[in-house]
C-alpha cells in the first residue's frame, strides 16, 4: 500500500478531518462469501471500537464532555448492536460452509471522549457506504435481504452520532456507495478543520510517480469526490517544489462525509484508472462549524 499521506483541510464551507490516501487493492473475483466475510471485517471493527471505547471512559466522563444520559447507555446498545452483527454473519458463514474470517488487530489512536466519538461518526458512515456499495454485488437474496436490514441500522447509528457531536444527521439527500475495493482500502484517521478554499495532497505527486512511473509534471490528475450518488473531478496542479497535488477549491453540493480519491481519468473511475484512495473528509455548510472540534491527525 503506498500513501499519498493525509489530506490538509479544506473549503469556505469547512472542513474536518481526514485519513490518508492510499492505493487500493483490486480483488479481482466477488462472491456472496468474499462480501459476508468484508462485512464480517468491518462488524470486528466496530465492535472492538466500542468495546474499548466503553471500557476506557466512563459515564460520568461522556457526561462531564457534554452527553448527558441517556447518551452513555445508547453507546451500549449500538456496541450490542455490532456484537449482534457479528454473532450474525459469522453464523451466516459457517452455515454456508465458508470459515468466517479472523478478527485482526486494531489501533485507533483515541485519546478522550470527543476524539472517540469523532471516530465513531467516521467508522459508521464508512460501514453504511460500504454496504450500500456492496448490495450489488450480493447474489442471494436472503443475504441481500439480511445485509439491509444491518445497513438501516448502521444508518440510524451514523445519524445518532453525527447529531450528537454536532454535525447534520442527514446533510445529504443520498448516502454515498463505495465499492468492494473502496471499502476495503479505507484508513479512517482524523485532522483538524479549517476554513480555506484549498485542498493539499501533501506529497502526492512525489508518492504517484513513485508508484506508476508514467505519471509526469504534464500528467492530468483528477481529485474526484464522491457525495451521494454524485461523483466530481477537479484537476489537481503541482505545488510546493514539484511535491504535493493541490486543488483550489472543492466542487460545489458536497456535503458532509465525502470520499475523495485520485484518478488519472475525469470520467472513468475505475480501479485501473484510481492512483490512490479513498480518503474521507467532512464537509459542512458555509459559516457553520462542528460543536465538537475534531482532533488533529496523530
Amino acid at each position: 500500500m503506498r500513501f499519498i499521506n493525509a489530506i490538509a483541510v479544506s473549503l469556505a464551507a469547512g472542513l474536518s478531518y481526514a485519513s490518508p490516501i492510499e492505493k487500493r487493492v483490486s480483488t479481482p473475483m466477488v462472491n456472496d462469501g468474499i462480501i459476508l466475510n468484508y462485512a464480517l471485517t468491518l462488524e470486528y471493527l466496530e465492535r472492538k471500537f466500542y468495546q474499548e471505547g466503553l471500557a476506557n471512559y466512563t459515564q460520568a466522563q461522556f457526561v462531564a464532555a457534554g452527553f448527558a444520559d441517556p447518551f452513555y447507555k445508547n453507546l451500549k446498545q449500538i456496541y450490542f448492536d455490532e456484537q449482534t452483527h457479528v454473532s450474525f454473519l459469522s453464523d451466516a458463514l459457517t452455515a454456508a460452509h465458508i470459515t468466517p474470517t479472523v478478527e485482526l488487530q486494531y489501533s485507533f489512536g483515541v485519546t478522550d471522549v470527543k476524539s472517540f466519538l469523532t471516530l465513531s461518526s467516521v467508522l459508521e458512515g464508512v460501514d453504511v457506504s460500504a454496504y450500500l456499495g456492496a448490495a450489488a454485488s450480493i447474489m442471494n437474496k436472503d443475504y441481500l435481504t439480511a445485509a439491509g436490514t444491518i445497513l438501516t441500522v448502521e444508518a440510524r447509528h451514523t445519524s445518532y452520532i453525527r447529531a450528537e457531536i454536532g454535525e447534520s444527521p442527514f446533510p445529504t439527500p443520498f448516502d454515498t456507495p463505495l465499492d468492494f475495493n473502496q471499502g476495503k482500502s479505507i484508513a479512517a484517521s482524523r485532522t483538524d478543520g479549517a476554513n480555506k478554499s484549498s485542498v493539499t495532497f501533501t506529497n502526492g505527486f512525489t508518492n504517484a510517480c513513485a508508484f506508476d512511473n508514467s505519471i509526469r509534471a504534464d500528467t492530468p490528475i483528477y481529485a474526484v469526490f464522491f457525495s451521494g450518488l454524485m461523483k466530481l473531478p477537479v484537476q489537481v496542479r503541482i505545488t510546493r517544489g514539484n511535491q504535493d497535488y493541490k486543488i483550489d477549491t472543492i466542487p460545489g453540493g458536497v456535503m458532509g462525509q465525502v470520499y475523495v480519491v485520485l484518478s488519472k481519468s475525469r470520467t472513468d473511475f475505475s480501479d485501473e484508472n484510481i492512483i490512490a484512495g479513498p480518503s474521507i473528509i467532512e464537509v459542512y455548510p458555509m459559516g457553520q462549524t462542528p460543536s465538537m472540534p475534531h482532533p488533529k491527525c496523530m
